[in-house]
């Protein structure tokens, strides 16, 4: 690829280094990044045939021909293949057979939780502009800008992209085409062109994490110098066939973008198609780190921890459930009876044969396995410790429904939960503060919507997790009045907009 970066400024970016990013980084970022990801949905191949490669037919004919991504760290002799690759796809091993798979996905159900239980209501968005007018006119700016992108569903993708991957990133963009003409604005080019509102132009894009490569300072982590995306992008026609694309299949092509401090670039294929100037002064990317880790750029993922918990825990289910399978049904042995395989066996059934030496033997039967059992919800136990999401979280309450007599037993059942919550809070927070100024100073320097440096301060107002008594928050929020805080701001934690008749 032929990389022109002359019309960046600042900090120099190296051609080879991009290079070698992409060559040899990118592919070792992609396979870690996806793996996380394969376990979190832990998708279902071969529904749609032909995905599954085996040497061994018999593998390929049982009652579930498919696998899912979990497999990948089950032992052979449950799996029936030596080796799963990336994807699903399996390759026989001698004298295996497949057994009972049996996979329970204990991390998508928990990261799930996690994610409902901090973006479950979007937080409220206060500014801290001084002049009151002023700071409405700004939080109604950000809201416009925050429901074009999603609302909640956004703050959702970016707290489930932080949870799998350790971090999530936001990338600010103004489409290239927006445009200011005779006062008006507009997108497109030429006669395409069509008036517009330009705060819905403004988009706030989640990255995941395998498809980008930050290059940070080399004295301070903490500070990004560029920002490389590299992906496949699928276009809306059929491939003539080219040298990784075969002829009569959906084309494709492969999108480098290099975003600085002042320019950003677009190529296709290796070919400049699309640059500009980046206004921002800045990398136009907020990085959230989903649990604060010193030292490094990542954050702490919930994902990885509980990969080796999960794959045991799988491992066991499947285990069981061969057993079961064998030991479920009674079995009869018969001797000395002719076509004995042919005579059924049911109530009221008579036998009779001249072998005096003749006999029938049972055997089979479920039997109980107390350490079984115990080694399974010892692994349960552990992935409730290890990822702070228990399944009372979730809505399992089972047994422990007696003892919640109240909203402070809740609360300490929870206390895990909570924890791990509040921890979120801080980065997540901090996160969206960033990304409202980063907003608003974009705004600003394109001339959108003029803004002073000391306007574009925010504070986040976030809903309580657990179910409140109406009447409880009123009376907070009265005896918050009566000591001296402000209406508005009274207001907003209640989930109100100042603007509006009470």
């Amino acid at each position: 690829m032929g990389f022109d970066f002359a019309r960046f400024h600042g900090p120099d970016l190296d051609e080879s280094y991009v290079d070698y990013l992409l060559r040899e980084e990118f592919i070792d970022r992609q396979l870690v990044f996806q793996r996380l990801w394969s376990y979190y949905r832990n998708e279902i191949h071969g529904l749609a045939g032909g995905e599954l490669n085996t040497t061994d037919a018999d593998w390929a004919a049982v009652a579930r021909p498919y696998t899912q991504d979990q497999e990948f760290g089950m032992p052979a002799r449950v799996t029936g293949a030596s080796h799963l690759g990336y994807g699903g796809t399996a390759a026989g091993g001698e004298g295996l057979r497949r057994k009972e798979v049996v996979v329970e996905n204990d991390i998508g159900w928990r990261i799930d939780t996690g994610v409902h239980f901090l973006f479950g209501k979007s937080p409220g968005m206060e500014s801290l502009a001084a002049d009151s007018d002023r700071a409405r006119r700004i939080e109604a700016v950000l809201k416009v800008i925050h429901e074009t992108n999603g609302g909640v569903a956004l703050l959702q993708q970016m707290a489930l992209l932080g949870g799998v991957y350790g971090f999530a990133d936001i990338v600010v963009r103004l489409p290239a085409t927006l445009a200011r003409v005779d006062g008006r604005w507009v997108s497109g080019a030429g006669d395409a062109a069509v008036e517009v509102d330009p705060l819905t132009q403004v988009r706030l894009e989640p990255i995941e994490a395998w498809r980008a490569i930050p290059v940070l300072d080399e004295n301070d982590y903490q500070r990004m110098q560029f920002y490389v995306l590299h992906y496949r992008k699928l276009l809306n026609q059929v491939s003539g066939g080219t040298d990784t694309e075969p002829p009569g299949g959906q084309a494709a092509c492969q999108v480098t973008e290099i975003l600085g401090p002042d320019w950003w670039q677009h190529y296709e294929d290796g070919d400049l198609v699309d640059q500009g100037p980046n206004l921002l002064g800045k990398v136009p990317v907020v990085h959230v780190q989903n649990l604060a880790v010193p030292g490094q750029y990542e954050g702490a993922g919930d994902v990885e921890p509980l990969i080796p918990l999960q794959d045991e825990l799988n491992t066991r289910l499947s285990d069981r459930a061969c057993r079961v399978t064998f030991q479920s049904f009674k079995m009869y042995l018969g001797r000395g009876i002719e076509n004995f395989e042919n005579r059924p066996v049911a109530p009221g059934r008579m036998w009779s044969t001249d072998n005096p030496d003749a006999s029938i033997e049972e055997f089979g039967g479920d039997s109980a396995s107390p350490s079984e059992e115990a080694h399974v919800s010892e692994l349960r136990e552990a992935l409730d410790k290890t990822s702070g999401i228990t399944p009372l979280a979730a809505g399992l309450l089972r047994d422990r429904l007696g003892n919640l007599t109240s909203a402070a037993a809740l609360k300490v059942a929870l206390m895990g939960t909570l924890a791990r919550l509040e921890r979120k809070r801080i980065t997540y927070g901090e996160g969206l503060q960033r990304l409202n100024r980063m907003v608003l100073t974009l705004l600003d320097r394109t001339g959108i919507f003029p803004n002073d440096p000391e306007e574009r301060a925010t504070r986040l107002h976030w809903p309580s997790p657990l179910p409140e008594s109406r009447r409880e928050r009123l009376e907070e929020a009265r005896i918050k009045l009566d000591i001296g805080v402000g209406k508005e701001a009274v207001l907003k934690e209640l989930g109100y907009e100042p603007s509006e008749e009470h």
